[in-house]
C-alpha cells in the first residue's frame, strides 16, 4: 500500500519494493520504507541510490543498514519489546485492535498495559518507551491527515456513562444516523457511551431506522464494559455480524474513532471504521478537535466534555470568522444548571467571531439542523 504526493512514495510491502525495482526504479529519495524485512535486498539496494531515502522499522542484513546510512538514507531502526507498529502506515480498525477473545489478551489490551506507568512485567520501562510512543502517534497523525482528505467532518463530544439502552444512548444513535445520512463523517473520542452510541448510529446511516432500532435493542443486553469488557466487546461484534455485514446496502459508512491508551481501561468501541488511537492524550484531545471542520455536537457530559467545550472555545475565540466552526451543546438544563459551562461559553463568544457559531439546544434534531445549515 502507499501514498503519493509529489516525490513521496510510502512502501509498505516486500512485493510493492520488489515490483518498483523491477519496473527500474534506482532512486530511493522521497521513498520511505516501512517495517518490510530487506535482510535478502542487500545487493537490489546496493544497485540504486538512496540519499533522502528513509527506511522506518526494516529488518536489514548484518552491515546494510550501515551501508545505507553512508549512502544518505535515514535509517530508524525497529524497537524491541513494543506491541504496536510504530511506524505503522493506516489508522487501525476493530478487528485489529480486538485479535484475541480476552482483550486482556488483545492488541490493545497488551498496548494498555505496555504503556502504563512504572513496570512492565517486573522491569523498568526502558528510555526507548516514550521514544517509541512518540513515533507511534506521529504515525497516526501522518495516517489520520490521508484518511480525511475530502472528508467534512463533524464531532460529536458527550460522556462516557451513558449506557447502552439508555435514552441519550439512543439520541447519541439518532444523532450519528442522521449526520452520516447527510454527508457528515461523524468523529468521537472513540470510547464507550455517547461516543460508542454516535459511531454506531453513523456506520449504519446507510441502512434504516429499523436497523438502527434493532442495534439498540441488540446491545441493551450489555449496558456497559463493567464488569466485563469481553462481554461488551462481543455483544457489538454479535451486533454487527447481525445487522451490518460486509457489503450489504453499500457496507458501513465511514465514521472514525480518535480514543487514547491513556484511558486504556474505556476499551474503543469497535463501531468505528477507522480508529486512531493514541498513548499521548494532550495530542489526542487537540486532534480530535481540529479535525472536525465541519463542527461539534457537545452532548451531555461531565469532566471530560466540558473540557473539550472549552479547548474548542479556545480556538474559536482567536479564530477569524472563516475558520469558526458550530458549536453545538445539546441539554438546556444540563448545560444551564447542572454544568453550567453555557452561560461562561455566551460570556466568551460575546462580541467574537465566534458569537453567532455558539448554540444552545435541547434536542439531537436540533443540533442537526444547525449542523447541517451551516455548511
Amino acid at each position: 500500500m502507499r501514498h503519493t504526493r509529489g516525490r513521496t512514495v510510502d512502501i509498505t510491502t516486500l512485493d510493492e519494493l520488489d515490483h518498483r525495482l523491477r519496473a527500474g526504479a534506482r532512486t530511493l529519495s522521497g521513498w520511505r520504507v516501512r517495517s518490510v524485512d530487506l535482510s535478502e535486498r542487500g545487493a537490489e539496494l546496493g544497485r540504486c541510490r538512496l540519499a533522502g531515502a528513509t527506511f522506518l522499522g526494516c529488518r536489514f542484513a548484518e552491515g546494510d543498514a550501515e551501508r545505507a546510512e553512508a549512502a544518505g538514507a535515514v535509517v530508524l531502526p525497529r524497537i524491541p519489546d513494543v506491541p504496536v507498529d510504530v511506524y505503522r502506515h493506516e489508522l487501525y480498525d476493530a478487528r485489529e485492535l480486538f485479535d484475541a477473545l480476552r482483550w486482556s489478551d488483545s492488541l490493545d489490551g497488551r498496548a494498555y498495559a505496555w504503556s502504563k506507568p512504572g513496570a512492565i512485567d517486573g522491569a523498568e520501562v526502558s528510555a526507548e518507551v516514550p521514544l517509541a510512543r512518540t513515533l507511534h502517534d506521529h504515525a497516526i497523525d501522518l495516517a489520520l491527515d490521508r484518511w480525511r482528505q475530502d472528508r467534512r467532518v463533524v464531532g460529536v463530544m458527550g460522556g462516557h456513562a451513558a449506557s447502552r439502552g439508555t435514552p441519550l444512548f439512543a439520541d447519541a444513535a439518532a444523532l450519528g444516523h442522521r449526520l452520516g445520512s447527510a454527508g457528515l463523517t461523524v468523529a468521537t473520542g472513540g470510547g464507550p457511551g455517547a461516543m460508542e452510541a454516535a459511531n454506531l448510529g453513523a456506520r449504519l446511516s446507510s441502512r434504516d431506522d429499523a436497523v438502527l432500532a434493532e442495534a439498540l435493542r441488540m446491545l441493551a443486553a450489555v449496558p456497559s464494559y463493567r464488569p466485563s469488557v469481553d462481554a461488551w466487546v462481543l455483544s457489538a461484534f454479535d451486533a454487527l455480524a447481525a445487522l451490518d455485514p460486509s457489503g450489504a446496502d453499500g457496507g458501513p459508512v465511514a465514521n472514525l474513532g480518535i480514543p487514547t491508551w491513556h484511558y486504556g481501561h474505556e476499551p474503543p468501541n469497535i463501531f468505528a471504521t477507522a480508529i486512531a488511537k493514541y498513548f499521548r492524550n494532550a495530542t489526542r484531545e487537540a486532534i480530535l478537535l481540529e479535525v472536525c471542520d465541519a463542527g461539534i455536537v457537545f452532548l451531555p457530559g461531565a469532566g471530560g466534555t466540558v473540557q473539550e467545550i472549552f479547548q474548542d472555545a479556545c480556538e474559536n475565540y482567536y479564530a477569524d470568522e472563516s475558520s469558526v466552526a458550530p458549536m453545538v451543546l445539546v441539554g438546556r438544563e444540563h448545560w444551564s444548571v447542572e454544568l453550567p459551562a453555557w452561560p461562561l461559553l455566551q460570556a466568551l463568544a460575546a462580541g467574537r467571531a465566534m458569537e453567532p457559531h455558539v448554540h444552545l439546544v435541547d434536542t439531537v434534531e436540533e443540533a442537526l439542523e444547525v449542523v447541517t445549515t451551516s455548511r
